[in-house]
């Protein structure tokens, strides 16, 4: 799986590629070394995405927690799995329930589904673990009980995030306990939280869905006058649901089926396999155009037909029928935007982690409370923040994503996969809401199609789709390439560097002869470790 990648500096803000033999790549790097700390004591990729995704329920609280769901591509050294272990809606959740509103709620109970990430924790140390369960909490358990010092990011946006959640139940105690959100370099401490995981750890998960912790949650549903009981937390199951592939120039990048948005990466760069994208330059007017409109023809889909497998009335295969897609490219003029009317989705806090080992094992996982801090619900003594997901859901009648009972909604929180002739090639994902699919096409472009190494294309200045003809740029998006797309009619605007959290958080690992090559987003406060 060599590649000739060009490894000198090519954007303002980069990063230097890292090579090791095991390779843990993520958003903040006390966990990065978490999931070192298990390769170094004999444990393998699984074991080390498992130990940084526990740490960073704790040290990255603003993207993630006990209460967050997950999704999960594993190549164990033969073949792809793929694991779906997002939550479902509560029983009591009907459409009547939510009648005479435009939306879902954001925050509060309303938002809260069943939380999957430890269901993933557990079912992913079962099937493919070295090291026992007990054993990937011992970092994660040490930096609540002893405390961490929190990071630039994360402060920011704990400050950014936690401010209008005060009043929700239970999270000023549990984040804002000085009053206010801790400052970059102040240690934090989650005693609660540090309980929990060692509840969690020696139940192998099953005190969070049919033990203590599931009782408490749920009673405190109760005394808020919450749908979300005990049945519906007992009730809750895993996917090992496989990935969708689309192919693209040579290779095959590989999604987690719906309810996920990566189907909307697939067919983008299905789209793209009909168009002379391969003829025009890296960081060209033209390129990116392209790019743009067949983001905006994929999300139109993916808003109208992705839901639950099982409400869906177009599935996947009809949706990356080649030449559906070949129709769809048709659709694109080159010289002026388009306006396929897609919805523009919102702002999210996710954590993503990759990781692999000598053994040729590669991890693909990413978990998320949706919107930073998720729901803004701490259940009192436990430090179990729970997700929004349920926002995810629409109110529309007859939608195949409507709200109902015991139903998955939408997830926008997907991680990516690359194979190349039934070998692995590029563990990679790019959290942030709205941003994710989008930054998965645009990685898939610059690694593979352009020759850029991971830490370049992380680095290099993105664009993101918002509806209609309205698109985002970074602010380091150079001066001509935003003049060139408005002349093509695209509505732009340069966001500032305090938005680059917008533009989601890339951590990448490709897989080289005998060693890999990562790159971590240097928009977080994250790291690539190896040896």
């Amino acid at each position: 799986m060599s590649k000739t990648f060009n490894y000198d500096p090519l954007y303002s803000t980069h990063r230097v590629p890292v090579f090791a033999r095991n390779m843990v790549a993520t958003s903040q790097p006390l966990a990065a070394q978490a999931g070192v700390r298990m390769l170094l004591k004999g444990g393998n990729a699984v074991d080390a995405a498992l130990a940084t995704a526990i740490a960073l329920t704790v040290v990255e609280p603003t993207g993630n927690g006990l209460g967050s769901d997950a999704f999960a591509i594993v190549w164990d050294g033969r073949e792809l799995h793929g694991l779906n272990a997002s939550g479902r809606s509560p029983d009591g959740w009907t459409p009547e329930r939510f009648a005479g509103r435009d939306e879902m709620p954001m925050r509060g109970w309303e938002s809260v589904t069943v939380p999957g990430a430890v269901s993933a924790w557990a079912a992913l140390s079962e099937r493919f673990g070295k090291l026992p369960f007990e054993t990937l909490f011992e970092p994660a358990v040490d930096y609540a009980r002893n405390g961490f010092a929190v990071s630039p990011t994360i402060a920011k946006l704990w400050r950014i995030g936690g401010e209008p959640l005060r009043d929700q139940p239970g999270f000023a105690e549990a984040f804002l306990s000085e009053g206010r959100a801790p400052a970059a370099g102040e240690i934090f401490r989650n005693e609660p939280l540090a309980e929990s995981l060692e509840t969690v750890a020696a139940s192998k998960g099953e005190a969070f869905y049919r033990g203590d912790l599931a009782a408490k949650v749920a009673a405190f549903a109760r005394q808020h006058g919450a749908a979300l009981s005990e049945e519906d937390l007992a009730s809750h199951t895993v996917d090992w649901c496989g990935t969708i592939s689309t192919h693209f120039r040579g290779v095959d990048l590989h999604e987690i089926p719906p309810n996920g948005q990566g189907i909307a990466a697939l067919m983008a760069l299905g789209i793209l396999e009909h168009t002379n994208i391969q003829d025009h330059e890296t960081d060209s007017i033209a390129s990116l155009h392209l790019q743009i409109e067949a983001m905006k023809l994929a999300l139109a889909d993916v808003a109208r037909f992705v839901a639950d497998p099982a409400a869906m009335t177009v599935g996947p295969k009809a949706l990356l029928d080649p030449a559906y897609l070949a129709g769809r490219a048709r659709l694109i003029n080159p010289a002026l935007a388009g306006d396929p009317q897609a919805g523009a989705p919102t702002e999210g806090g996710t954590v993503y982690i990759t990781t692999a080992d000598q053994s040729g094992m590669m991890v693909s996982y990413i978990q998320s409370n949706y919107a930073g801090f998720g729901s803004g619900v701490v259940v009192p003594g436990t430090g179990i923040h729970l997700q929004n997901r349920g926002f995810g859901f629409t109110v529309e009648p007859g939608h195949p994503n409507q709200v109902g009972p015991r139903k998955r909604p939408f997830h926008t929180i997907i991680p990516g996969f690359l194979m190349k002739g039934g070998e692995p090639l590029m563990s990679f994902g790019v959290m942030g809401g709205p941003m994710q699919a989008q930054g998965h096409m645009q990685m898939v472009l610059r690694t593979h199609l352009y020759g850029q190494n991971p830490q370049a294309a992380s680095d290099a200045p993105r664009w993101r789709f918002v509806s209609g003809r309205k698109v985002a740029v970074e602010w380091a998006m150079p001066d001509q390439i935003v003049a060139g797309l408005a002349e093509l009619g695209h509505e732009i605007t340069r966001e500032s560097p305090d938005s680059s959290f917008a533009f989601g958080g890339a951590q990448l690992i490709w897989r080289l002869d005998g060693t890999y090559v990562g790159g971590s987003d240097h928009r977080k406060d994250g790291a690539v470790i190896g040896f």
